[in-house]
Order: structure tokens, then sequence, then C-alpha cells
């Protein structure tokens, strides 16, 4: 072999060390996200959670690539969701828009290996590795709890529900059975907005022309809340003592802390069950297990906790988006 033979094959033999190294040091493992836009508060905390996760578990993850996509409809997560499996991802983490219209893509990406976490809302037919939500049933069961607490076991009280899927019968149903051994509260009235500020607007002011004394408020949910506030303020009625939403966002926390005198509590479903859910598949796709636990979860469910104004700060989050 001549000299300049030889220095080809050496340079040749490094093009080929360095193209190994770097393969080496790519991402091994593709973690997708996918979640509704934020066309609500709690909507939008889920994108921000998704995205801190992101940014916290990559900087000691250094072989996960994650992609982090937002739909706007059920149609369009389940295109998101074929895009992700065409660009290779290795698990999976999806709050479904619509588990009904999501059921087959998910199972798809699930029968081809794909470590999947579904958050929040639950498939008819489960098909994934994790299922990660918070407690529907201790948000209606604890928030009525406490109101029948501050009403002192009297009064009337209007419900406004959320969207009529499972995980808001839940919520109603046990907030029901609560209220039901209080013979002396009665439910007025019952009706759906949505999880949407402008719909419990509207709403809110159709039960006060249609009610005329109301003492308590359970909306369950603090986007809600705040159309609800509003069309009491725009009233001018003052017989409302107590107003009472759920999920825990910054702005109903930061009410409680600043003595609100009809918002003095909140119980959490914090968005940020999607940074838990993240976790769960990173640790899950590289056959792991989180901190030391003994096993793999296969269903978490979240807490349902009181924020009250003694513990208010331990839930601020004040840069959060939600």
């Amino acid at each position: 072999m001549n000299y300049k033979n030889k220095i080809m094959s050496i340079l040749a033999a490094f093009t080929l060390l360095f193209a190994f190294t770097v393969t080496a040091h790519a991402a091994k493992y593709r973690v997708g996200v996918s979640v509704p836009s934020a066309d609500h508060g709690w909507t939008a905390g889920l994108l921000w959670w998704a995205k801190k996760a992101v940014a916290d578990i990559g900087k000691d993850e250094k072989d996960v690539e994650f992609f982090v996509v937002a739909a706007s409809s059920g149609t369009k997560q389940v295109g998101d969701v074929e895009d992700l499996m065409i660009k290779g991802i290795n698990a999976l983490v999806i709050l479904p828009h619509n588990p009904a219209t999501l059921q087959k893509v998910i199972e798809e990406a699930y029968a081809e290996g794909v470590y999947t976490v579904v958050v929040d809302r639950e498939l008819a037919t489960p098909a994934q590795d994790v299922f990660i939500a918070g407690d529907n049933v201790g948000l209606g069961r604890v928030g009525g709890e406490w109101l029948a607490k501050e009403m002192e076991g009297k009064g009337n009280v209007v419900v406004i529900e959320g969207m009529q899927i499972p995980i808001n019968k839940q919520r109603v149903d046990a907030f029901n059975e609560v209220i039901a051994k209080h013979k002396d509260i009665k439910i007025l009235d019952s009706q759906p907005a949505d999880w949407s500020t402008q719909k419990a607007l509207a709403v809110m002011e159709n039960f006060l022309q249609k009610h005329k004394h109301i003492d308590a408020v359970w909306c369950q949910d603090d986007d809600m809340l705040k159309g609800v506030l509003q069309a009491i303020k725009e009233s001018g009625r003052t017989e409302i003592k107590t107003v009472l939403g759920g999920a825990g966002s910054k702005d109903i926390i930061k009410m409680i802390i600043d003595d609100n005198p009809v918002v003095r509590s909140t119980v959490t479903y914090s968005p940020s069950m999607v940074a838990s859910g993240i976790a769960l598949a990173v640790a899950g796709v590289k056959d792991q297990t989180l901190g030391n636990m003994y096993h793999k979860p296969t269903r978490v469910i979240l807490g349902a906790e009181l924020v009250v104004k003694d513990n208010a700060k331990d839930y601020y989050f004040p840069e959060a988006a939600f």
C-alpha cells in the first residue's frame, strides 16, 4: 500500500469512528407528548407543565429526545399521534382530546410496542402501560364535605358541571352523595358549562334570574369559577357567601392567600399530572422504576387535596400558566 492510500485508509477509519461516536451519543429513546390545545386555563397549564417536565428531565436523561404537540381537536390529535409514530417514538404520553376519538390510534401505538401513558381521560377499552389521573371522585367528595361544613349543614346551593364525559359524572355523583347526607342543604339546579369561563358566566346568569336566594355555588373548576364570580358581581347579589371551584389554579389560590371573602378554598386536580406522566414514560421505556419503588405502577391516581389559607402557599406556582 502506498503512502497516499495509507492516509486515505486512516481517514476513512476516523470517519467511521466519528460516525459511530455521533450515533452512540444520539438519542436512544424518543418520547412523544400529545395534549389538547390551550382552549382554557387548565389545558394551558398542561402544555406549560409538559414543557417544564421535558426541560427538567432532559437535563439528566441525555439519551432521550422529546416531541411535544398540542391539538385543537380530536381529529387533529389523531393526526399528531400518527406523525409521532412516523418519527419512531418509543413512548407516548397522551391526554386524549376525546377518548372515543383517540381510542383506535392509541390502540395502534400500544400494539406496535410503544410504551403508552394515558393521562386524565380514560379509554373505554384500556390500551396503555400506565394510566395516570387526578382523583375525580375525591374532588367531588372533598369539595362537598368542605362546602357542607362551610354552609353549616343548611342552605341552597347551585351546581355548574363540566363537560359531559365520565370524569364529570364521577365528580358530580360524589358531590351529590355527600350533600344528600345533609337534609337541610338543597341543590336548586345543576347544569353543564363545559369547563368554560364564558359558558359558566351564562349559566350563572341564568341561575341568578331563576333562583331568588342562593347561599353557595359549586362549579368544580377554577376556570368556571371566574365566570361565576363575574356573574355574581354584575348582578349585585350579596347573599352568596361561598363559591367553590377546583383544580388549583394559581389565580384562585392567590385569592385564597389574599383572603377573598367568598373564595376560601379549592381542591387539587393539577395539570402537572402530565409532567408525572412523562416521568413515568421515561422510566418505563428504559425498563426502570421510579424512586425506590419495587414495582412498576399501571394505574396512578393523584390525591384530591383541600387547599385553604393555611396551606395555600404550598400549591402556589406563580410562574405557571394555570
